[in-house]
């Protein structure tokens, strides 16, 4: 199995990827994205996808790059708290049943 390709939108201001703004790590996102509990529309090319890695849940917004090539390019990355959290919680639980 080939391995996901991910790129990063670079904040202008500060040079960095924007997902380190909202105190999230590359290692991150990929973890998610590598093994998503949801993938889910979010617009026309923008997809959210939503998960968990080794020790937080996260949203993670990207754009499908050629998606058919394993391409991912992430525009933002959040922890997923409050209410999100709870409803996709739910989700959760009503495949698990």
């Amino acid at each position: 199995m080939r391995a996901l390709r991910i790129r990063f939108y670079v904040d202008p201001s500060t040079g960095a990827p924007h997902i380190l703004n909202h105190r999230v790590g590359e290692d991150e996102v990929a973890d998610v994205l590598e093994g998503p509990g949801e993938d889910r529309a979010g617009g026309e090319a923008f997809q959210d996808c939503l998960g968990a890695d080794r020790v937080r849940p996260l949203s993670a917004g990207y754009l499908r790059a050629r998606p058919r090539a394993g391409q991912r390019f992430v525009i933002t990355a959040y922890d997923l708290t409050g209410k999100p959290l709870a409803a996709y919680s739910r989700r959760r639980k009503k495949k698990v049943q």
